[in-house]
């Protein structure tokens, strides 16, 4: 690696600040191209599996252009058409073409794996281009590279080998990085994270937040101008990242590192502290849990429970399909580290920026995943997924209090389907003997699309509890995509059609007499904590390391004076007025 920096010049990119915190350490640039491609010799018996791996990837290549042509149609009329036959070239190279039949020749006659044989293909193509005296011609071996460089990586994610031999205390840059890929991160040898793509409530940024790691995403010029080697410094807080830093800016952030670190040995001190108000009112702060790993930050930072329990980490990074047995054995690890607090799995919600492995070329297919086959969609088009995660949910509730929280919920069907399904489910394991929890667990509903919300009433009636989950209610009703850089500083949860969704979900469960929570992200950020009491809720969720600082905001408050303030802030239809008048609250009360 690069280490002299005697001669380099400082340059500070700025981007978002996803994940808070400094990081600083040299710099491990994830290679976006295509460099070192494997080369091995097939067994005559493996012929078969490696076309079929090779198939899967242009058919996983074949939906990332379309999502790219989705895109693309919102760009002005000529950039939109040229992009498009552009991205129709590319789907053309990935049907039947003589690139695709180059590559099954040679994994059949020559015995190499697929991605040998899409370089080898590629590269007596781009020979015969060069050979045209036509400089058009001559200049599509650029496209012809493109869509192989997308094969090999599409081949390539799944084993991500770059991540398990990182050296301690590296930074690493990439163009992107998936939440699968994120959550193979070590935040004990990851140091900080930057990337060009994402935004702050994509799940690749919730993934870092969990994992404690300081994030910058949407920094661009971040590739060409950064080097593996170079010393960066990513600060989180503030969405910079300094590259080549001079002395005294290393000494400054040196300094703002021990700040933070002395802020988070006294937020310790609130650890054994109740959750309550200055006036009394008690408020069950929750744990987010993305990994079972996190279940010790979660309990040694006085979790009253775990709110939201991801399970789609089971499914990522693999390409088989978890059992029954497995996703029983990871949810009772979560249940009994959680000692008599209540903990709520959510069924598996894949799609939009995160995709499984198993699944993704057998479902996923659509031009936007975030709007289509996903969650309780999918759960619907394959129950036996449902079942499976059901089973295991009902033999963990034997440890202790769990409760099933449905995600994407649109309408009281879909709940009354589940409630059917988890009856099946429970009688056939008392028919085997299997010990179940009983009564059966609670069945809530996360209120994540403003149709839910505007239909929170009738969703009360049938639930047990309703959990407003603000990053994708926001996201869908804004009509912004909370992962794309480009518009994700549009992104604004204190929007007035975002509050009013919010409190009319909140007034719907308080009238209906269930538990409602709230397990965004602003459930996790102390400028939001007095708004959402005042608007009743009294139960937030976040990531393990948001409690103490939230505990701390709630213990200076006064519940009658905030819900004064939210009172105030439902009569208004500006949304920088809200922020003023939030800000303005919180500076007064703090």
């Amino acid at each position: 690696m690069k280490t002299d920096s005697s001669a380099t010049t400082e340059i500070i990119l700025s981007g978002l600040g996803v994940s808070g915190g400094i990081a600083i350490g040299p710099a491990y640039v994830v290679e976006s191209g295509v460099s070192q491609v494997p080369e091995y010799v097939i067994a005559p018996e493996a012929i078969d599996a490696e076309r079929r791996r090779f198939t899967e990837a242009a058919a996983k290549a074949r939906r990332q252009i379309k999502m790219l042509k989705a895109k693309a149609l919102v760009l002005p009329d000529a950039a939109s058409e040229e992009i498009g036959f552009l991205l129709d070239a590319h789907l053309a190279m990935l049907t039947n073409s003589r690139l695709t039949r180059g590559v099954e020749r040679r994994i059949a006659g020559e015995r190499v794996n697929a991605e040998a044989a899409i370089q080898a293909e590629i590269a007596v193509i781009a020979h015969g281009f060069q050979e045209m005296d036509d400089a058009y011609l001559a200049a599509r071996i650029a496209d012809v590279r493109e869509v192989g460089a997308r094969l090999i990586r599409n081949l390539g994610d799944r084993d991500y080998p770059a991540y398990s031999l990182l050296p301690p205390g590296v930074v690493v840059i990439a163009e992107e990085l998936t939440p699968a890929e994120t959550a193979l991160l070590d935040p004990g040898i990851v140091a900080g994270i930057a990337a060009v793509a994402g935004g702050a409530e994509g799940h690749t940024a919730i993934m870092a937040r969990a994992l404690g790691i300081p994030a910058v995403l949407g920094v661009r010029g971040l590739i060409p101008g950064t080097r593996s080697g170079d010393p960066v410094i990513v600060d989180g807080r503030n969405g910079k990242l300094i590259i080549n830093p001079t002395p005294a800016t290393l000494a400054g952030y040196r300094a703002d590192q021990d700040l933070l670190w002395r802020e988070r040995e006294q937020l310790k001190c609130l650890r054994s502290l109740p959750a309550i108000t200055r006036d009394g009112t008690s408020v069950a702060l929750m744990a987010n849990l993305e990994l079972p790993r996190e279940i010790d930050a979660a309990r040694d930072a006085g979790a009253a429970g775990v709110g939201l329990f991801r399970t789609e980490f089971m499914f990522m990074n693999r390409e088989d399909l978890p059992g029954e047995d497995e996703q029983y054995a990871l949810l009772r690890t979560v249940v009994e580290g959680m000692p008599d607090r209540v903990v709520t799995a959510r069924t598996l919600d894949l799609g939009g920026d995160k995709l499984a492995g198993a699944l993704d070329q057998r479902f996923l297919e659509t031009a936007n995943p975030a709007l289509g086959l996903r969650a309780v969609r999918l759960s619907q088009r394959e129950p036996r997924l449902l079942e499976t995660q059901l089973a295991a949910m009902l033999r963990a509730g034997v440890h202790g209090p769990l409760r099933i929280l449905l995600p994407l919920i649109t309408t009281v069907a879909e709940v009354l389907w589940v409630r059917e399904v988890l009856a099946e489910v429970a009688a056939r394991l008392r028919r085997q003997g299997v010990a179940i929890a009983e009564p059966l667990p609670p069945l809530g509903v996360m209120i994540e699309v403003p149709g839910a919300a505007l239909t929170a009433d009738a969703l009360a009636g049938c639930s047990d509890f309703l959990a407003i989950g603000t990053n994708d209610l926001t996201q869908y009703t804004l009509a912004i995509d909370r992962s794309d850089e480009q518009v994700a500083h549009l992104y604004d949860p204190l929007h007035p059609a975002v509050l009013r969704l919010i409190q009319f979900t909140t007034e719907a469960a308080l009238r209906a007499r269930i538990p409602i929570s709230v397990c965004g992200e602003i459930a996790g950020d102390p400028r939001f904590t007095a708004l959402l009491l005042g608007l009743g809720v009294r139960e937030l969720s976040m990531t393990p390391n948001k409690l103490a600082v939230v505990k701390r905001r709630l213990r200076a408050l006064d519940l009658r004076s905030a819900t004064r303030r939210a009172q105030t802030i439902m009569d208004q239809s500006d949304g920088a007025r809200i922020a003023e008048l939030l800000d303005e609250f919180n500076a007064a009360e703090s």
